[in-house]
C-alpha cells in the first residue's frame, strides 16, 4: 500500500525584521497539536525554552489550565525580536504513525533560499533535529554537520547571502536526553550569538 503524502499545514512564519530562522523537519501529527504553529505539541519544550531564555520562566508562553501555549503572546514576542520559522521539508510520507524524524521519508525539501529572500536580516539558521541539520546540510553544501551546540558558516551561494550561519541546537523534544536548562543554555548562546539577545 502506498504511504500518502502529507503536505505541509503550514505558512512559514517570517517577520520582515527576522534575525533568526528555526527550521525543523516538519509538523507532528495533527492530533498531537495544541494550538495552530510551529512546535504544538504540549509536552514539546520548544516554548519553554524561549520562555526560560527571554523571561526566566519556562512557563511564560504555557497556558497550563488549558494545557495549550499562549500563541497570541508567542506571534508578538516572535514579531518583535525577529525570530521566524518553518521546517526543513514541505511535503513528507510518514512511516510510522508517530512525530518521530526517524520514520519521515522527505518527498520535497522546501526551498530554504526562498525563505531567506523574503527575510534579508537574517544572520542565523537554527536547527533543532539532526534529521533537520542533515537535510540543509545537504541543500546548502555545508560539507561537515556542526556538533549539537555548535554552529558553521554556510557557504553563500545564489539566494544564500555571505555571513550566514547554521546553528545546531539541541532537540526541545523531551525525548532528546539533556536537562531543559542545558537546551536552554545552548539557545541563549545562539541568540547572543544572532544579535537577537
Amino acid at each position: 500500500m502506498e504511504m500518502t503524502v502529507e503536505r505541509h499545514p503550514l505558512q512559514p512564519f517570517l517577520p520582515a525584521n527576522a534575525r533568526v530562522l528555526f527550521l525543523g523537519s516538519f509538523p507532528p501529527p495533527r492530533n498531537r497539536w495544541c494550538m495552530d504553529f510551529f512546535y504544538p505539541n504540549f509536552i514539546n519544550d520548544h516554548w519553554r525554552i524561549e520562555g526560560l531564555v527571554f523571561f526566566g520562566d519556562k512557563n511564560h508562553f504555557v497556558d497550563t489550565e488549558n494545557k495549550t501555549f499562549r500563541l497570541s503572546e508567542i506571534v508578538d514576542f516572535l514579531k518583535r525580536m525577529g525570530i521566524g520559522y518553518f521546517d526543513t521539508a514541505t511535503a513528507v510520507r510518514r512511516l510510522k504513525e508517530n512525530a518521530s524524524d526517524n520514520f519521515l521519508e522527505i518527498v520535497e525539501p522546501t526551498d530554504i533560499a526562498a525563505l531567506l529572500r523574503q527575510i534579508p536580516q537574517c544572520r542565523v539558521v537554527a536547527v533543532t533535529g539532526e534529521k533537520a541539520a542533515r537535510t540543509l546540510c545537504g541543500q546548502l553544501n555545508i560539507n561537515e554537520m556542526p556538533p549539537v551546540g555548535g554552529h558553521t558558516a554556510i557557504p553563500p551561494a545564489e539566494g544564500i547571502p555571505d555571513g550566514l550561519h547554521l546553528y545546531r541546537l539541541p532537540s526541545s523534544s523531551r525525548a532528546y536526553p539533556l536537562p531543559l536548562e542545558k537546551k536552554a543554555e545552548a539557545y541563549r548562546e545562539m541568540f547572543r550569538f544572532a544579535g537577537v539577545l
